[in-house]
């Protein structure tokens, strides 16, 4: 990379909790989130923020009557970003916000549908608040950026795609700071359906009802949950630095099925090694894996990291066994474990994978992220530059 990207702040908002204190505790505690919980008019397993986090975002609702009419997918990125930005210290409003989802406003659209197929009318405000731009759009209204404001979906790497756009950014000069994040609010059950639909989600509610990164077991074992993460990312060296971006990857698999990747992950392996370009393989300490908790993405992600790294592998984590998959915010709550990790200089694992390398020290991490048909990006993590 031409210039260091400093990641200076992380905030996130989902079952973890939404501090990093408090998220660092979590991880330590061995306990998924993953509840059973009635969704609708059916009974899933899902990983829903807590009650106390709840009321937060219902008092932001109620703060401002133009926030009343918005998804809570909104209200999650305004939450996640005003932390973010309070601990990077950013004082004025020129930065530049990129924010995406990968279902946007589902509670709200799945309602107004509902309202449409039983009365033939919309609410006046159906469109404008389920427009997947509405979520940078109100994040920047709320912190009065004046930056440029973008907002995408690319599926389950929706997250770090917006790290790439905010590198992009920085790198050519054209802005010197970025806030880049993700927010899903998927807990519904229209969505819970579709992934069931595919026969990919979790029926069996035991200790660990998500198996992510267990490469034995006989079934699918996804589970869905929600939240929002943001990092501020500045370009240049910073003495409030949590941790640098130091190498990206990105690739997308040729599609032989609408939703699945290829058997040893091609685009991973392209992702890894883009990202790996300056940097020894012996000196990557650890991968957080995207591992949704399905037979072949697990294993496929595994046989990739395999081809990349030979029979030496870095350590292998992931987080959704304990938070489920939050879809597009995923990629940046995998970021947000990484740099913690980096942080504490202790690794996190999965309770029931036992991790065959152990590292002494934790100095770079490979965070992982895929959506369906294979868009790849793998984004290099560094205690520093």
């Amino acid at each position: 990379m031409k210039t260091p990207i400093a990641i200076t702040s992380i905030a996130s908002f989902s079952a973890l909790g939404k501090n990093s204190e408090v998220v660092w505790t979590d991880y330590l505690n061995p306990k998924t989130h993953i509840v059973e919980k009635t969704i609708g008019e059916t009974s899933a397993l899902v990983a829903p923020i807590s009650e106390t986090v709840a009321q937060e975002v219902q008092a932001l609702r109620n703060s401002d009557t133009k926030y009343k009419s918005l998804d809570n997918s909104v209200l999650y990125a305004i939450l996640a970003s005003r932390e973010a930005v309070k601990k990077a210290g950013w004082n004025d409003s020129v930065f530049g916000v990129n924010i995406g989802s990968s279902r946007g406003a589902t509670s709200l659209f799945e309602q107004h549908h509902q309202e449409f197929l039983a009365t033939g009318k919309t609410p006046t405000l159906a469109s404008p608040t389920t427009t997947l731009g509405n979520i940078s759009t109100w994040v920047a209204h709320d912190l009065k950026s004046q930056g440029p404001e973008l907002s995408h979906s690319i599926t389950c790497s929706t997250a770090l795609h917006a790290v790439l756009n905010g590198i992009a950014w920085l790198q050519a000069g054209m802005a010197d700071k970025f806030l880049v994040g993700g927010s899903e609010a998927p807990l519904t059950a229209f969505t819970i359906a579709q992934m069931q639909a595919l026969k990919i989600y979790a029926k069996t509610n035991d200790k660990f009802p998500c198996k992510a990164l267990d490469l034995e077991k006989t079934k699918n074992s996804m589970v869905l949950g929600e939240g929002a993460a943001m990092a501020c990312l500045e370009l240049g060296e910073h003495k409030n630095a949590l941790a640098y971006v130091t190498g990206f990857g990105y690739a997308t698999d040729d599609l032989q099925h609408s939703i699945s990747i290829t058997d040893e992950a091609e685009c991973f392996q392209k992702s890894m090694k883009m990202a790996l370009q300056n940097i020894p393989l012996d000196e990557v300490d650890a991968i957080v894996m995207h591992a949704p908790g399905t037979i072949k993405g697990d294993k496929s992600e595994y046989k990739a990291i395999q081809k990349v790294f030979g029979a030496t592998l870095p350590m292998l984590t992931t987080n959704k066994w304990k938070i489920g998959h939050t879809f597009g915010a995923s990629g940046m709550l995998n970021l947000e474990m990484a740099v913690l990790m980096l942080q504490h200089q202790q690794f996190i694992g999965v309770p029931f994978f036992t991790e065959p390398n152990p590292r002494k020290a934790i100095r770079n991490i490979i965070v992982n992220a895929v959506g369906f048909g294979g868009n790849a990006v793998s984004i290099l993590v560094s205690n520093k530059f």
